[in-house]
């Protein structure tokens, strides 16, 4: 009758045993099919902000020495409303080399990482260019960068949202 009795609980345990293995065996399974997505850090942000700034675009300056100007040079050039030696408008080619630069960099969509960003550059009285690409309302990270020209203050505001 004991030794029924041992039987009876060797098999209780060994059911639990495997309950619980299967159970660990599922939470296994759904652990690594999740979609990997990789977060943006703050630091990769405040980096492409920068490097963007010197980034040389095809407008040469239309006055002094014909050199290609780079986006920081642009900006000053589209807040003053001159135009690329080649008579382009200087705003027109700043808003679509940032746009061609962040659609490279920073791709968007519900299956990838990055869910959306927005550039501004403003100055004190107005806002020079605004480029929202979609959604903004989950976690962002941002950074923002500050310049001077002529006593006038430029501020860049990039954010990029995951």
């Amino acid at each position: 009758m004991e030794n029924k009795k041992a039987q009876e609980e060797m098999v209780g345990f060994a059911l639990i045993i495997i309950l619980v293995s299967v159970i660990l065996l599922v939470f296994l399974a759904f652990s690594l099919n999740k979609p990997k997505t990789e977060a943006t850090e703050n630091y990769e942000v405040n980096s492409f902000l920068q490097s963007t700034l010197q980034y040389t675009t095809n407008c040469r300056a239309s006055s002094g020495i014909e050199k290609f100007q780079t986006i920081q040079n642009l900006i000053f050039e589209c807040d003053l409303k001159s135009e690329c030696s080649d008579g382009k408008d200087t705003c027109k080619v700043l808003n679509e080399t940032l746009t061609d630069i962040l659609k490279e960099s920073w791709p968007t969509g519900e299956d990838r990482p990055n869910k959306g960003y927005e550039l501004i550059i403003n100055t004190e009285e107005d806002i020079l260019l605004n480029i929202p690409k979609g959604n903004l309302t989950k976690s962002c990270k941002s950074s923002s960068q500050s310049f001077s020209k002529s006593k006038k203050d430029f501020l860049i505001n990039f954010k990029v949202c995951s």
